[in-house]
């Protein structure tokens, strides 16, 4: 079935204004991402991907991680955009999430400037904010996205979502 997207209130984005093949721009928002009761990202340098259905998802520098949190994962996987992901596991405060992050270490040329940057989904971590406000994951496993009261849906990874 055909998604109805929700018409964006003043100062909203509709995920189905958002491009295919995605959208790679520079967020000026705050991020800030805690696990096992630490925080382990506080970063103003991040980079978000606009695909039309999706939430943004958001990528930021490896070096705005706590030292020793990143750690590689096994496995990998292809965007038909990006190119290949490696996969990371996130450990802090005595909690450790295997594949809780990716990160393209050679991406394709239009998503270059995210080369080693990490993303990560926001329901596998304690908490995530965008300028003090609380992320909502994308609905789905497998989908990344962040969701925030900027941003209206329906958005990919809700039952019925995988026809989009």
């Amino acid at each position: 079935m055909k998604p109805i997207p929700i018409p964006p209130a003043p100062g909203q984005e509709s995920v189905w204004d958002y491009p295919r093949p995605p959208h790679l721009e520079r967020s000026e928002k705050h991020v800030e991402i805690w696990l096992g009761g630490v925080q382990i990202v506080d970063s103003a340098g991040a980079y978000r991907v606009l695909e039309t259905s999706h939430p943004p998802g958001y990528y930021l520098p490896a070096s705005d991680f706590l030292p020793g949190v990143l750690s590689p994962a096994a496995g990998s996987s292809v965007c038909e955009w990006k190119g290949r992901a490696s996969y990371w596991s996130l450990s802090a405060g005595g909690v450790s999430v295997p594949g809780a992050a990716w990160s393209y270490q050679h991406p394709t040329p239009a998503f270059a400037p995210i080369a080693g940057y990490v993303a990560l989904y926001a329901g596998r971590v304690d908490r995530v904010t965008l300028d003090g406000e609380p992320v909502t994951p994308q609905p789905g496993a497998f989908y990344g996205g962040w969701i925030t009261a900027d941003v209206v849906g329906p958005f990919k990874g809700i039952p019925g979502s995988m026809g989009w």
